[in-house]
């Protein structure tokens, strides 16, 4: 289905909402189009289209909620709907954390979320995508399997206490995994963006393929502490778990690498190394996000870690309320500062140590320090005299973002990147860190 405009969109809610009995009533309409291309073994194996949308109609009573989701939006249906979830309602438990719906926002101008170019990506223009990326592998005798998907989306909602959001977003990610004939080296990239102008699937492909021929015949070396350079792909794993965790609730019932004894938090302390800024900002041209989170709350540029300070952390609007405090919403985008330097310019000023490419099966140690274990992937070499010299073989990890962060040797240029454990994208620099904690060797290629 096409993308539904603003006003269609407040016709629908507004019908909805004209059903309702409740004491309070709020109603969210989204729906995208999406396609992709998947390919494996050097040939398509599949590809497809998905066009979707729902309706949440949530009803409350005092602090009781029913809630009930559709995809049909005739009167009938809709009306039964909000009459069902008001039925719901009055069956359910009080619950004591229940917040009354947000009454009229005030949301700053629409970030650049949309691209029409990307809307209107056609399967010609996937074939063609995919095609240049398969031309490489084939090109360089290697094995590629790769995914591409664009999307064209909107999200809406109103309630009965005057409120209304609205906003609309394009996507187009891509990655790939090429392998050498002989399956013993391997290379990766990913990448993600708005605007279908900037997806380079030529160019990123060639960039896998310069890591897989290179990272065949691999050399073992011994566990240990090594100074690391942590390309974005491999960065952006651990750092999603720091930033991940900057909720006030968790730090505040001493569940969180936040917290302190007798109930207080490291808030307003020095967390990290000086040099690491980490924020939010909808209006960063490379990483545009909605001006309002789900529950209607504006978002806002807002600091997280400033110079290595514990700046804010997020609030639910119920722990803001018990803590006496304004609430703080999860954060739409994330931005890390960097430095100026190219990544190749971070491997020319080091003397010893590990080009990571990507980490992988990312799994808790002990969330109290954020104690992280996992595997190097598709691609890890030696760095010597500021030049690759050879391959290694992969390696576990046992690092801490927050000691990683305290390690800093040098910030490269901030890039947007793709987390291969949540999809989730973010701006991060590549980074070079000391002492980075290397506990056994692995033979996963």
């Amino acid at each position: 289905m096409a993308i539904l405009t603003e006003d269609e969109c407040k016709a629908i809610l507004k019908k909805a909402l004209s059903y309702s009995k409740a004491d309070e009533c709020e109603v969210s309409l989204n729906g995208s189009d999406s396609a992709n291309i998947r390919y494996a073994r050097n040939s398509v194996s599949t590809s497809g289209s998905l066009s979707s949308t729902s309706m949440a109609i949530s009803s409350a009573f005092g602090k009781r909620l029913g809630i009930v989701t559709l995809n049909e939006y005739t009167d009938e249906a809709i009306s039964a709907a909000v009459k069902r979830s008001e039925e719901l309602a009055k069956l359910a438990p009080e619950n004591p954390e229940y917040m009354p719906f947000l009454g009229p926002q005030t949301y700053q101008p629409k970030s650049k979320t949309f691209e029409p170019a990307t809307a209107a990506i056609t399967p010609a223009q996937r074939t063609t995508m995919v095609a240049q990326s398969l031309d490489v592998a084939k090109q360089n005798k290697l094995t590629a399997a790769g995914f591409l998907q664009n999307s064209a989306g909107f999200s809406a909602m109103m309630n009965s206490h005057g409120l209304f959001a609205y906003d609309t977003s394009t996507d187009i990610n891509f990655s790939v995994t090429l392998r050498t004939a002989d399956s013993q080296g391997s290379g990766y990239s990913t990448k993600g963006f708005n605007d279908v102008a900037k997806m380079d699937t030529l160019a990123f492909t060639k960039i896998a393929a310069k890591k897989a021929s290179g990272s065949a015949n691999a050399r073992a070396i011994e566990p240990g502490k090594y100074t690391v350079i942590l390309e974005p792909a491999a960065g952006i794993v651990l750092l999603e778990q720091l930033y991940g965790g900057l909720d006030a609730r968790s730090a505040d019932e001493g569940r969180s690498f936040l917290s302190k004894p007798g109930g207080k938090t490291k808030l307003g302390e020095k967390l990290v190394d000086e040099r690491i800024n980490i924020y939010t900002d909808p209006w960063n041209p490379e990483l545009p996000s909605s001006s309002w989170s789900g529950d209607g709350q504006p978002q806002v540029k807002r600091s997280w870690i400033e110079k290595g300070v514990v700046k804010n952390l997020t609030y639910s609007r119920y722990w803001a309320q018990k803590k006496g405090v304004a609430p703080i919403p999860y954060p739409g985008n994330i931005i890390m500062d960097g430095g100026t330097q190219t990544l190749d310019e971070l491997i020319k000023g080091t003397d010893k140590g590990i080009l990571v490419t990507r980490l992988w099966y990312i799994r808790t140690v002990d969330p109290q320090t954020l104690l992280y274990t996992g595997l190097t992937r598709d691609g890890t070499f030696y760095i010597e005299n500021g030049q690759i010299k050879f391959p290694i073989k992969n390696l576990r990890f046992n690092e801490s973002p927050v000691i990683m962060l305290n390690n800093l040797d040098a910030l490269g240029i901030p890039e947007r990147t793709v987390s291969g454990e949540s999809s989730q994208n973010a701006m991060i620099p590549p980074m070079r860190i000391k002492e980075f904690t290397f506990s056994s060797l692995s033979d996963a290629i």
